[in-house]
């Protein structure tokens, strides 16, 4: 069972920032999770993708996050990391690590990722 451990999270003012990582157990090449991605998740909503990146390193954003968060990867050590500049009170939520063998809709689906792994969240919280 791969494990996907997150951190990083923690408490910051609005218009800061924070770098979170994750971490996986064994390689992702080899259980072919060829995309690894960012969601949150705030109290009382669903739960959001914010960013991915494929093992060839194309990466995507949401709309709510491009040009302040920028998503990483290292293949030689299994890890992402989530570069969170210009924090806003409403990026505030439990960002959660996530893998899959594909890019797709899935991504967006409610649950997300039903067929993919998943860390157990870093809490980001962005104080006004």
């Amino acid at each position: 069972q791969v494990r996907l451990v997150e951190s990083g999270g923690g408490l910051v003012q609005a218009g800061g920032s924070l770098k979170l990582s994750c971490a996986a157990s064994e390689s992702i090449f080899s259980i072919n999770m060829g995309w690894l991605g960012w969601y949150r998740q705030a109290p009382g909503k669903q739960r959001e993708f914010i960013a991915a990146t494929s093992r060839g390193s194309s990466t995507t954003y949401a709309d709510s996050v491009k040009g302040r968060f920028t998503i990483s990867r290292d293949n030689a050590i299994d890890t992402i990391y989530l570069q969170m500049n210009s924090l806003k009170p409403e990026d505030s939520a439990v960002y959660y690590c996530a893998a899959s063998a594909t890019w797709g809709t899935s991504w967006y689906a409610n649950p997300p990722l039903p067929s993919g792994y998943w860390g157990q969240g870093t809490r980001v919280t962005v104080s006004s």
